[in-house]
C-alpha cells in the first residue's frame, strides 16, 4: 500500500524536479485502484493541469505502465479512446506524463504531472519516483 506520507513525498520530489527544470506543474498520486491520495499544483501552473495530471495518473495506475503506453496503443483507435474516456467518466487520459509506482514488484499506484510537454511531465515523474526509492516497473525491483 502507498501511504499518504509516501504520496506526499512523491509530490514534494516532483515539485523539486520541476523547479530544477524551471517548470510550474500539477502533480497527482493515485493508489493502485485509481483513487487520489495526494495532489499539488505549483504556483503558476495552468489551472487545467490539475485535471490532466489526475487523468494521466489514473491511466498509469490502471494499466501499471507509463500513460504514454496507452497513448501509443490508442493512436490508431481514436474512436475507441474516446469511448473508453467516456466510459471512465473522463478519467482515462492516454497522454504522456505519468508513471506507475512499484515497490518490491507490486504496483502501488502512479504519479502524474501536467504543465510541461508530455516528455517533461514524464521525466519529472520518473525522477520523483526513482528519487524516493520506488521503481517504475515490476522488473526494476
Amino acid at each position: 500500500m502507498l501511504t499518504l506520507d509516501e504520496a506526499n513525498d512523491l509530490c514534494t520530489a516532483a515539485r523539486a524536479a520541476a523547479t530544477d527544470r524551471g517548470l510550474a506543474m500539477s502533480f497527482a498520486v493515485m493508489d493502485a485502484g485509481g483513487h487520489l491520495l495526494a495532489f499539488a499544483r505549483m504556483d503558476g501552473a495552468p489551472w487545467v493541469s490539475a485535471d490532466v495530471a489526475q487523468g494521466k495518473a489514473w491511466t498509469a495506475a490502471a494499466y501499471g505502465v507509463p500513460s504514454d503506453a496507452q497513448k501509443e496503443k490508442m493512436a490508431p483507435m481514436p474512436n475507441f479512446a474516446g469511448a473508453v474516456t467516456a466510459m471512465t467518466h473522463g478519467r482515462f487520459t492516454p497522454q504522456t506524463g505519468a508513471v506507475p509506482v512499484y515497490r518490491d514488484g507490486t504496483l502501488l499506484g502512479a504519479l502524474g504531472a501536467s504543465g510541461g510537454t508530455g516528455a517533461e511531465d514524464e521525466a519529472v515523474c520518473s525522477a520523483a519516483v526513482t528519487g524516493t526509492g520506488f521503481s517504475l516497473s515490476a522488473s526494476d525491483a
